[in-house]
């Protein structure tokens, strides 16, 4: 009986152990900084780009940062303010500081991004700059780059915001998506989403914001129709714990730069 009882305990507390160790084993939420330049000169454009290519991604990527999404606002095509979108992902908070405090002292970032640095008030690269900062949901926790095989010319990234009237009420539109499994019947239709996450400062609160992409708008209409008749989804939006809980979308469709890491 001894013999066989000690192996048999050794067994059963590291079964126990490996399931402490897996259950609890948890992916980190990441942070994401959406910066979004405002502009409406031509040469404004110009010295952003040549900035953001030359210059913020080397650097970025030289600290060790990938994924960084830039975006233009297929609306500037028309717009009088044409909008640019950075996408930055951090593992933490304190990376976002961190990073800023070391790009003032690279003097490889400094000399590349020169003419946009010390540009003169007379001809700022820039009207305004919108930072938003944001955590990723739980049960998204990490950017995904998107499969798309088109070419970028024609690709489209759909950028949504969604408030909600109340704090309160933002948190039953979040746990729609979480355990409302709002993000499983994207994946499931294959939305190619790169990020679900909360503002967690921004000039838009309480709100969340997430983006998909799509291989070209026809590919996004026809994506959004079958959404709006999936059974899931019907049942879901038909619930009565999730009526009422966003009080205004924002669509803003995306094209990505050529030197946009996706």
């Amino acid at each position: 009986m001894k013999k066989n009882f000690i192996p048999s305990i050794c067994l059963l507390l590291t079964a126990c152990a490996l399931f402490a160790f897996t259950s609890g084993e948890k992916a980190k939420a990441e942070f994401y900084q959406l910066t979004v330049y405002q502009y409406n000169q031509p040469e404004q454009e110009a010295m952003l780009d040549t900035y953001l290519q030359q210059a913020l991604l080397p650097a970025l990527h030289r600290m060790g940062i990938k994924n960084i999404g830039v975006f233009k606002a297929i609306a500037n095509d028309t717009s009088m303010t044409k909008q640019l979108f950075v996408l930055v992902p951090f593992t933490s908070l304190d990376k976002v500081t961190d990073i800023t405090n070391k790009l003032m002292f690279e003097k490889q970032y400094q000399e590349a991004g020169s003419a946009y640095i010390n540009a003169p008030y007379t001809t700022a690269p820039y009207n305004r700059i919108k930072t938003i900062l944001l955590k990723s949901f739980h049960l998204a926790p990490n950017l995904k780059l998107p499969e798309l095989k088109g070419s970028r010319k024609d690709r489209v990234y759909e950028l949504r915001s969604y408030e909600s009237a109340t704090e309160k009420i933002f948190r039953n539109k979040v746990h729609m998506f979480n355990e409302g499994d709002e993000i499983g019947l994207f994946a499931r239709l294959n939305f190619n989403a790169i990020f679900y996450s909360e503002v967690i400062a921004g000039d838009k609160m309480p709100n969340l914001m997430y983006m998909t992409s799509f291989e070209n708008m026809k590919d996004r209409d026809e994506h959004w129709k079958a959404f709006g008749n999936d059974p899931y989804w019907k049942k879901l939006s038909a619930m009565q714990e999730y009526q009422k809980n966003v009080s205004h979308i924002d669509i803003t469709f995306l094209r990505p730069t050529e030197y946009s890491d996706y």
